[in-house]
């Protein structure tokens, strides 16, 4: 009996868990292949339960372009998640706020690269930055600030 019993909650466990990585928002980030940084920050989204297919690219800004990422506005990594572009190092939290909230945006970006930013992290530096919005019509608001 026990041993049904075990077996049931590790069938039930691994079906939750299933369950749960199937729910998890999948983020699509366009990177370069040698940029350290980039995987950093896959790692970073990984760990705050999303999924991530890397797609190493020697030509990123076609999918900046794509997704509509305001010129001036770059940084070394774009992705895409739910129809919203996630230009930089923007955190995990303000990502996982941008899809429950569903703002009538293109999405987010934090331009250039910040220190202290998620995948920027070294020696303890932290720079201010601000994860900014960006509207339909390309227009820009402060969404979090760092």
């Amino acid at each position: 009996m026990k041993t049904v019993i075990l077996k049931l909650i590790l069938i039930g466990g691994l079906a939750t868990s299933a369950f749960a990585a199937a729910e998890a928002p999948v983020v699509d980030v366009y990177k370069s292949p040698t940029c350290g940084c980039c995987g950093k920050w896959v790692d970073h989204l990984r760990a705050n339960g999303f999924t991530v297919r890397s797609h190493d690219t020697d030509d990123v800004a076609q999918h900046k372009y794509r997704l509509g990422v305001p010129y001036g506005y770059g940084s070394c990594h774009t992705a895409e998640v739910n129809g919203y572009l996630v230009e930089g190092h923007v955190p995990a939290k303000d990502i996982k706020r941008l899809l429950k909230e569903k703002p009538k945006a293109r999405g987010l970006v934090v331009p250039a690269m910040p220190m202290g930013s998620p995948g920027m992290e070294q020696g303890g530096r932290q720079d201010h930055y601000g994860v900014l919005l960006v509207k339909q019509d390309g227009g820009i608001q402060t969404y979090t600030r760092y």
